[in-house]
Parts: C-alpha cells; sequence; structure tokens
C-alpha cells in the first residue's frame, strides 16, 4: 500500500516534466514557423528636408575631329579608346602637292627680290632723260631752245618717272605677295597636320590611312577627360536651391552608395520641353572610383536640417503608416512626417526613438499577427 502512494508523486512529476516539454516543442514549433519581419530601430538623428531630382553624368565637352584642309590620309594614330594630350599629333595629311606649290613660290620670291634689287627697267632711260633735260634747260636759258618745246620735254621725263617709279612699286608689291603666299601655303600645310586641341580620350574615328577627306570632313570625336555632374529639378523645388548647399548622389550603376556633394553652379532658365532646371554638382568620390559619361542616378538636395529628431528608414513608410513590432506582435500605427530625406523620414508623433517598424514587405503582414524579427544593418 505504501508502495502505491510513494509511486502517485513520481508519476504526477513526469506528467508536468512531460507537459512542459511538449508546451516547449509546441512553442518553438509555433516560433520557428512564425514570419521574420526585417526591422529597422527608430533612432535619434539629425533630420533633413530635402529636394529630389535626377543626375547624369556628362563629359566636360566632345569635340568632333575635323581637318581645315583636304587631302589623302599618309598616317593616323587615331584608335578608339585611346588617350590623348594636347598637341598631340593624331593625323597626317599628304603635303606632297602642298610642298611642290612652296618649292615654285620660294623661287618667284628669289626672282622677285632680284627685281626690286635691281630696280626698274626704266631707270637708264630717266636718267637718259634727265641728261637730256638738263641740256635743253641750259639752252633755254641761253635762249637757243623754245621755252615752250622745253616745258614738253619736262612733262614727257616727269611722266618717264612716275612709270619707273610705278614700275618699281609693282615689284615691291610682287614681293610681298608672293611673301604672303609663301605663309598661307605653310599655314596650309601646316593644317595637314592634325593635333589634338586638348587632353582626352577617343570615342569615335571615320578616317582611316588611305581616306581621301574633304576639307571640314570629320575625323573622329574625343571627350575630355573631366566630367560634370549634372543634376535636374523640377519648377517647383527651383526656389530654394542655393549655391553650395549641401546633396546627396547616388548612382544606378553604383548599387546604395551614396557620395557627398555640393551644388557649384545652377542655370537660371528651365529647360523648354520639360520645364526643369539645370544644376552642376561638385562631388566627393573615393579613390579608384570614376564616373563614366551616361551614368544617371538619383540626388537629394539639403534644404533644411534639424538635431535630435526621431527618424526612420523612408522604406518604413506605408502611407502615413508604419508597422511596429512590439513584443513579437505588429501594430498598425498611424504618424506624423517631418522632414523628408533621400533614405530617412523624421516622425513628429506616433513613435519613439529605439521601437522597431518594418522596412520590407509590409504588404505580407497584418496587424496582430506574431513575427520573428531580424534586424537590418546600417
Amino acid at each position: 500500500m505504501s508502495q502505491v502512494k510513494s509511486a502517485s508523486p513520481n508519476w504526477f512529476l513526469r506528467l508536468a516534466v512531460a507537459a512542459v516539454v511538449v508546451a516547449g516543442i509546441a512553442y518553438g514549433v509555433s516560433y520557428t514557423l512564425r514570419p521574420v519581419a526585417l526591422v529597422a530601430p527608430a533612432v535619434t538623428a539629425i533630420a533633413v528636408r530635402t529636394v529630389p531630382g535626377t543626375v547624369e553624368v556628362k563629359a566636360e565637352f566632345a569635340i568632333e575631329l575635323k581637318s581645315e584642309v583636304g587631302g589623302r590620309v599618309s598616317a593616323s594614330s587615331l584608335d578608339v579608346g585611346k588617350r590623348v594630350y594636347k598637341n598631340d599629333t593624331l593625323v597626317q595629311i599628304d603635303t606632297g602637292d602642298v610642298d611642290l606649290d612652296i618649292e615654285r613660290i620660294k623661287n618667284e620670291i628669289t626672282a622677285a627680290k632680284r627685281k626690286v634689287e635691281l630696280g626698274s627697267t626704266l631707270r637708264p632711260e630717266v636718267l637718259n632723260s634727265k641728261d637730256t633735260l638738263d641740256n635743253l634747260e641750259r639752252q633755254t636759258k641761253a635762249g637757243a631752245y623754245p621755252a615752250a618745246e622745253f616745258e614738253k620735254q619736262r612733262r614727257l621725263h616727269q611722266q618717264l618717272e612716275q612709270k619707273m617709279e610705278l614700275d618699281e612699286v609693282n615689284n615691291r608689291l610682287a614681293l610681298e605677295n608672293w611673301e604672303n603666299s609663301l605663309r598661307a601655303k605653310e599655314r596650309e600645310k601646316a593644317k595637314m597636320t592634325v593635333i589634338a586641341p586638348s587632353d582626352g580620350v577617343v570615342t569615335s574615328v571615320t578616317t582611316r590611312v588611305g581616306d581621301l577627306i574633304g576639307s571640314n570632313s570629320p575625323i573622329a570625336t574625343i571627350i575630355a577627360v573631366g566630367r560634370t555632374v549634372e543634376a535636374k529639378i523640377s519648377e517647383e523645388n527651383f526656389a530654394a536651391i542655393k549655391l553650395g548647399q549641401k546633396a546627396s548622389v547616388r548612382f544606378l550603376t553604383f548599387g546604395a552608395d551614396q557620395y557627398n556633394a555640393k551644388i557649384s553652379k545652377i542655370l537660371p532658365s528651365a529647360d523648354a520641353a520639360t520645364q526643369r532646371y539645370t544644376l552642376f554638382l561638385d562631388i566627393a568620390l573615393p579613390e579608384g572610383r570614376v564616373l563614366l559619361p551616361g551614368l544617371t542616378g538619383e540626388v537629394s538636395i539639403i534644404i533644411a536640417e534639424r538635431a535630435n529628431a526621431v527618424t526612420i528608414p523612408r522604406r518604413a513608410l506605408v502611407g502615413d503608416y508604419i508597422y511596429v513590432v512590439a513584443g513579437g506582435q505588429l501594430e498598425r500605427r498611424k504618424i506624423t512626417k517631418g522632414y523628408e530625406g533621400l533614405n530617412s523620414v523624421e516622425i513628429l508623433s506616433g513613435l519613439a526613438a529605439g521601437e522597431l517598424v518594418v522596412v520590407e514587405q509590409q504588404d505580407r503582414f497584418r496587424e496582430g499577427e506574431r513575427v520573428r524579427t531580424q534586424v537590418l544593418s546600417n
């Protein structure tokens, strides 16, 4: 009888332990089956009010390389993707015909200089005429030669002198014209060597060795090494924009990476087609990060700040509501928003610092549902 009584407490103890174990397993299974909510804590930080916009990276300038003179291309160092530097020789046009012209003009200059040195062919005739006129003048004074006839001879002498002077002027003019022609031909020859107007990178080549090109024919396209980052903002946000304002830029190519920027230039007129205004940004890039023309992204320009504000990731918002996880259970709350930035938003009411908010796939959950939480790292 005593053995039966002593066995009863052991039996009840075993039942209690088994019940606890089963309850623990049941809770564990139930907890494991709960959906996982990705959450982030509300933090106290500096809230910013921003103006959104789009950005595009462009080369500082693009040059369509052309030759001012025509001819056949005899040499070229152009290649797509090649880095070129100012005054590098890029294309050489055959100068054979121009060299012949230069040689001919130099010969003409030599002859013209000799003509100038010798003077007019009329000079001997003028000297003879001067001697005759002097003799006639003495005879006229002696009364042996008519005065009227003397005046006629004097006028003829003056005409001959003028012809001689005009002839010498024409000789000098011919020399100057040939010298000018030589300079023009030498300049034409210099233009047949096409050089890089500035540092840059070749992006396209349309002329190769052996091609016959005309004047102003396109040869290649060169873009600058430097880059500009243009931001476009809407008309309603333009009034708040000022030089020197800080901004945050994100490029699609670089994923979620953000870069600090500052407004360096503001164009005062809007694009006629889109009514959007253009800004230029100076961006601080990490070493090794290169911006290529054509990259696009978004910008958030900071126009106001407030310290000690409760902020959450912007993606936690579902309209004017958020999902808060309290004690493992979801609670849908209405909040009042303050400043909104590119990635975060200020909460004026409805949430306290430290509380956890769901930041992804809010449409999977419903109010009151129990969830497991996974805190996202910054």
